[in-house]
């Protein structure tokens, strides 16, 4: 069964302004159906974000259902021992609801160097706290930290490098695809069984972050999708058009079907509109049209 997920708006690539709008998003997409929300993580990038963990636990505090998820942190950024002080906050608001995402990042090399980080050392970074967060989350560091939990949220790693996908492998209890295509996402995910196996792992369940915008006008919908992209990305959209389903419900449904041929059990949707609110409830009708045979 497909779980469907909302990537909220924390990101504000069209400078629309005012008073966040990822608590509403969160609300919505609970009452909607949603399995999960989702926040992107970023120190800096060229449209104004909000912080990941305190957006997730604004979030936890007007939700009682729906998994929250970073979607992904970029850990490498952060020193573990505070991360696990926020993860044991987000338990204690949200119990057994985390969903660990992370990531190595690097899109955006000034976020590493204004914290005095090589971004060509973002992967053993990320690695590195990998290994050190399980101890300070669980209470076996010095100083033992309090409060803690009883064992780490499930672990989604991010990312289409060969390096992110050893560290699915490896760690990770889902991979969170991107930018990919059905077929090419089919290939890595029988590389990612074989990666597991090896070391004795179930292979991971396999997820697809995709930026989707619901129009039955696909002008309409193209044309928002390429101002979004562009603000967002600074690329034109033409780069990841193929990946990128705009247009009817039906459409839109027919294209994230091809997905789940493939084995992906998880999506997290990130609409591409200007008025992301208006979209919640249109991405949750696309539960019933991807889950038909």
């Amino acid at each position: 069964m497909v779980r469907l997920g909302l990537n909220l708006p924390t990101f504000d690539p069209l400078r629309v302004g005012g008073p966040p709008r990822f608590v509403q998003a969160a609300q919505a997409a609970e009452r909607t159906g949603f399995d999960a929300v989702w926040v992107g993580d970023h120190l800096s990038s060229p449209a104004p974000v909000y912080e990941a963990s305190v957006a997730l636990a604004a979030v936890a505090a007007v939700t009682a259902r729906v998994n929250l998820g970073f979607g992904v942190m970029l850990l490498g950024l952060r020193q573990p021992a505070w991360v696990a002080k926020q993860l044991a906050t987000l338990d204690a608001l949200a119990p057994g609801r985390l969903l660990f995402g992370v990531g190595v990042g690097g899109e955006f090399p000034e976020e590493f160097s204004a914290l005095g980080l090589e971004v060509g050392r973002r992967g053993r970074l990320l690695d590195d706290a990998l290994t050190a967060l399980p101890n300070w989350l669980c209470g076996r560091s010095t100083p033992a930290l309090s409060p803690t939990i009883s064992h780490m949220p499930p672990i989604w790693v991010g990312g289409r490098s060969d390096a992110a996908l050893e560290r699915a492998a490896r760690t990770g209890d889902g991979w969170l695809a991107t930018w990919t295509s059905p077929a090419r996402l089919g290939e890595r995910g029988e590389q990612l069984a074989a990666l597991a196996q090896a070391r004795a792992r179930p292979r991971p369940a396999l997820g697809l972050a995709i930026s989707v915008l619901i129009d039955a006008n696909e002008g309409r919908a193209r044309e928002q999708a390429e101002d979004y992209i562009q603000a967002m990305y600074g690329m034109p959209f033409e780069r990841v058009e193929r990946y990128t389903p705009v247009g009817s419900l039906e459409r839109v449904a027919e294209r994230l079907r091809a997905y789940i041929d493939v084995g992906v059990t998880e999506l997290v949707l990130t609409p591409l509109s200007p008025e992301p609110l208006a979209q919640v409830g249109r991405l949750a009708e696309l539960r019933e049209l991807i889950s038909r045979p």
